[in-house]
């Protein structure tokens, strides 16, 4: 944990971990990270971020520095933790800008908090990741496996096995993260990813919204990404030649789509 973060404290007790890059009087944009990472996942977008936006990121609850409550998350919760750090923070609007379970949040917000949000992008995302059952198999095996199978189980599914094989400090740190994250942080969100069926209500998003999907990603697939896009009234998609962490495996192109859509 670096010392440029701050907390603040939700309604249930939980604490949130997030910290403030670029200058204040810009607009903000807000970063949420995928399950099994902190918001360092974004460190490679702030220097071109911070150019033209304040960037606000955060730790989801049960990842990085935040709390890691125990029992199941839910995406209503993981959504006004947003809030809440709106509220807290007195921000009324923010660019949004989420990855996996963060674009799964992103879709909760555009739905429910419109007002909130002005600009919506949603990454390697999906707005329904079923059947119940395999999650309930995922809670009890990751709450009972090494941290080590786990890491590794999520590499794998998230990166190309010749960028796997490379000394990456990329790949480093996020093996470092997946290590690093508690297993009821797993399990919680797990719940959350389980518990969640937007594929009707994701619908009523007004936002301006881009859907980045990866061609080769095997955890949110690609028609996932095109269902969201097609759902979304005038929303815009891009496939990127990718797994499924884009914002890692393909910056330049990421970046490139990303500050068009801002812009």
């Amino acid at each position: 944990m670096s010392m440029n973060e701050l907390f603040i404290t939700t309604g249930d007790s939980c604490r949130i971990a997030y910290r403030f890059d670029g200058p204040g009087d810009k607009p903000v944009l807000l970063l949420s990270n995928s399950i099994g990472t902190d918001l360092s996942m974004w460190d490679p977008q702030i220097e071109a971020l911070t150019e033209n936006f304040r960037v606000l990121r955060y730790d989801s609850r049960g990842q990085g520095a935040s709390d890691v409550p125990a029992g199941s998350y839910s995406v209503d919760r993981l959504g006004r933790d947003v809030i809440e750090l709106l509220d807290a923070l007195k921000i009324s609007r923010v660019h949004f800008c989420g990855l996996s379970l963060g674009g799964i949040v992103g879709q909760w917000l555009g739905i429910h908090a419109p007002e909130r949000i002005d600009r919506l992008i949603l990454c390697n995302t999906s707005s329904y990741l079923g059947p119940t059952e395999q999650w309930n198999g995922r809670i009890v095996s990751v709450l009972k496996a090494e941290r080590t199978e786990t890491a590794e189980t999520f590499l794998r599914n998230w990166f190309p096995p010749a960028l796997l094989e490379t000394d990456s400090p990329t790949i480093a740190g996020i093996r470092a993260g997946l290590l690093a994250t508690d297993p009821q942080g797993f399990a919680g969100s797990y719940a959350a990813v389980r518990d969640m069926d937007m594929r009707r209500t994701i619908k009523l998003i007004s936002s301006p919204t881009l859907v980045i999907g990866g061609q080769y990603d095997t955890v949110t697939l690609p028609s996932h990404s095109e269902l969201i896009a097609a759902t979304i009234p005038g929303a815009k998609l891009v496939m990127l030649p990718v797994v499924h962490l884009s914002n890692l495996e393909s910056p330049d192109a990421f970046m490139n789509a990303v500050l068009e859509f801002l812009l």
